[in-house]
């Protein structure tokens, strides 16, 4: 997915937010649902529909080089998109995350287990099965997290609203017919405002299975 996220990226330059693959703020996009509803039972996986309203956007510059494009609904739903330039003319992954899960820590020590958590080999979480870590792969006992500075954005004139600090881990697992579902463990830490812990579920996604 990110490939890699280390330290504190900078705000993104530029006039106004791009539109990946005809998507960004203000428009709706359509899902082929078949793209996890072909798992059935075994995927955990909870979006119940195939429209999403896109009402902000999200912009990640990394360290390398790279970008992430986030694009959010009322509810949470996150489709973002992994490209090789800002304008997101170069696509390399695309995804659909869902919230699953979302508390506050109630101090230091809950959040040093759940930084523990993070960094395990694999994860689980109440209803759902065990992931195992994706980025930098399952070999060493411990890994740590990814951190990034996410731009968010209400309108479109390309000066951030909001910004939220945040550490991150990908998880997964296989499924049957090649299929893999995704989790991502994250602690946010919006400028001015309370850390949080959320767990979203995933899906990735081809490039043939949404249109906006």
């Amino acid at each position: 997915m990110f490939k890699s996220l280390f330290g504190r990226g900078q705000a993104a330059a530029g006039p106004a937010l791009p539109a990946i693959r005809n998507v960004t703020l203000g428009r709706t996009l359509m899902l082929d649902t078949l793209a996890w509803r072909r798992f059935g039972d075994e995927i955990k996986f909870p979006l119940d529909r195939d429209t999403l309203v896109i009402t902000a956007q999200g912009l990640v510059a990394l360290n390398e080089g790279g970008w992430v494009h986030r694009f959010y609904t009322d509810d949470h739903i996150m489709f973002q998109a992994v490209s090789n330039d800002r304008e997101g003319q170069d696509v390399t992954d695309l995804t659909v995350f869902a919230p699953w899960d979302s508390r506050y820590p109630g101090g230091a020590l809950e959040r040093s287990n759940w930084r523990r958590r993070m960094s395990a080999r694999s994860f689980t979480a109440p209803g759902l099965p065990e992931y195992q870590r994706l980025w930098f792969g399952d070999e060493a006992p411990e890994q740590e997290p990814v951190t990034f500075w996410e731009d968010l954005h209400d309108d479109r004139d390309g000066v951030p609203d909001r910004r939220i600090f945040q550490t991150c881990m990908l998880f997964g697992r296989e499924l049957s017919s090649e299929g893999r579902e995704l989790l991502l463990a994250i602690e946010q830490e919006p400028e001015g405002d309370a850390v949080s812990h959320e767990v979203m579920i995933g899906v990735p996604l081809e490039a043939g299975e949404f249109r906006a």
